[in-house]
This record gives C-alpha cells, structure tokens and sequence, in this order.
C-alpha cells in the first residue's frame, strides 16, 4: 500500500514497545495482508506479510 493510496488504515504500536519507546514497529490489518512499519518513519517503506506468513512468523516469535 503506497502512502498516497485512499484508502485510512488503522496502525497500533506492538505491544512490546514501551509507552515513550521510539524505537517501536507499528501494524496495520488489511483486508489482503498485515503491514509492518517503523514509528519513526510513517511514510517510509512497509512489509506485507499474507495471514499464513503472519501467523508462521508469530508462532516462531513465541517459540524463541
């Protein structure tokens, strides 16, 4: 998703940023894929990942 595209998404911090944390990624849920982005660069590149993707990269994440 281009940063001009029409469309509002919805960005929530990770939940493992800290309150006043710069250094934190944010995600966004859209209807193809979830996007990953640096807070400190809103504009700048993203990552899509499709949900089998997602939930494999989640899964490994909790088994460390």
């Amino acid at each position: 998703m281009a940063p001009s595209d029409p469309v509002p998404v919805s960005w929530r911090k990770s939940s493992r940023s800290g309150a006043n944390d710069s250094n934190c990624v944010e995600v966004a849920d859209l209807s193809h894929a979830l996007a990953v982005r640096d807070s400190k660069d809103p504009g700048g590149p993203l990552l899509l990942f499709d949900r089998a993707a997602w939930s494999r990269f989640i899964v490994g994440l909790r088994r460390g």
